[in-house]
């Protein structure tokens, strides 16, 4: 499984969307699933997925499914 594919599946899993629902355009809050609760979830789910630790600042810009991607190669996960 390609990182890509790895990141999709973590926002479907730790989100609990249905894989038609998601798309790349994804933004906090856009759907109800994407709270704070679901936030927090998904941040887990990527640092245990991807072996690392989110700083609180990269943590709180995770505004999105590309921000996220931006985000992410700064700790080394290429796409």
């Amino acid at each position: 499984m390609s990182n890509l594919e790895k990141y999709k599946d973590i926002f479907v899993k730790s989100l609990a969307v249905d894989k038609d629902r998601f798309h790349e355009n994804l933004k906090y809050n856009e759907i109800p699933e994407w709270d704070s609760i679901g936030h927090m979830t998904l941040m887990s789910g990527l640092e245990e997925s991807f072996k690392i630790t989110l700083e609180t600042d990269d943590i709180v810009d995770f505004s999105s499914f590309k921000k996220g991607k931006e985000i992410l190669k700064k700790y080394k996960v290429e796409f």
